[in-house]
């Protein structure tokens, strides 16, 4: 299989090369380590940066030719059996759809509920398999085991093999874009987010995912690992009724990600 190497990685390669040139000349080893140093500041840097294009396709947004009037709401770290039920029936009420990024673990853990998210004509896509905060150092063949666990996960419990990635936390390393190229996937982060797993008002949530809120964003909000209002709420639950009504009346409509993106 080709791979397609985006151009930080091939210029990366050169810059390695050079480094290894310098090495070679009397005194050149400072500016050789200055060169590898550089270089791993940008890389550490982009992937640090969720929304970056640098380390590879990266989809931050519909194309407006693609989405028409369609906003993308896109709900991460679930099944959780305390809010998913709730979630689902949210989006149900306001005949809404949503793309679910759920954690493989999770799935295997909750099944009835992986099943009712798919049963509700909404989208449940990879969100690896453990969910790892370490996930952005792991090398090539720890990155691949995980996301092949969640692929086959996700598919044998809904019977739908998952078409896209989001890295856990959006962060990742200059392995994750091969990984997913060879199983055929592609990595969606957001347009705008909310904070919603540390933000505990549900009216800066709000605000935040619909600050200049148009055709083709991709929102994020979290059924797992949500924060809770203080009212005792996962903050989604507060947020996805005014947010929805907003969108209506907008006249933008709540989609799944649609497929070949």
């Amino acid at each position: 299989m080709f791979y397609h190497y985006n151009r930080l990685i091939r210029v990366s390669i050169v810059l390695h090369l050079l480094a290894i040139c310098l090495f070679l000349i009397p005194d050149g080893w400072f500016y050789a380590l200055f060169v590898m140093f550089g270089n791993h500041v940008v890389l550490i840097a982009q992937g640090l940066w969720p929304r970056s294009q640098w380390l590879g396709r990266n989809i931050t947004y519909v194309p407006l030719a693609k989405a028409g009037g369609a906003v993308y709401l896109t709900i991460d770290d679930g099944p959780c059996p305390e809010v998913t039920p709730q979630v689902l029936q949210i989006l149900e009420q306001y005949n809404a759809k949503a793309t679910f990024f759920c954690i493989g673990k999770r799935v295997q853990q909750y099944p009835d509920l992986a099943k009712s998210i798919v049963a509700g004509g909404h989208k449940l896509e990879n969100h690896s398999m453990v969910h790892s905060y370490t996930f952005s150092l792991w090398c090539t063949q720890k990155i691949y085991r995980d996301v092949v666990n969640a692929q086959t996960v996700i598919q044998q419990v809904t019977n739908n093999r998952p078409h896209y990635f989001r890295a856990p936390a959006g962060l990742r390393n200059i392995f994750l874009d091969v990984v997913l190229q060879k199983l055929g996937l592609c990595l969606v982060s957001w347009t705008r987010r909310g904070f919603d797993t540390r933000q505990r008002n549900a009216r800066v949530v709000l605000d935040s995912l619909c600050r200049n809120l148009q055709a083709g964003d991709i929102l994020l909000l979290h059924d797992g690992n949500a924060a809770l209002t203080c009212n005792g709420k996962a903050v989604i639950v507060e947020v996805l009724p005014v947010l929805l009504q907003t969108l209506f009346e907008n006249n933008l409509n709540p989609e799944v990600l649609p497929d070949g993106l």
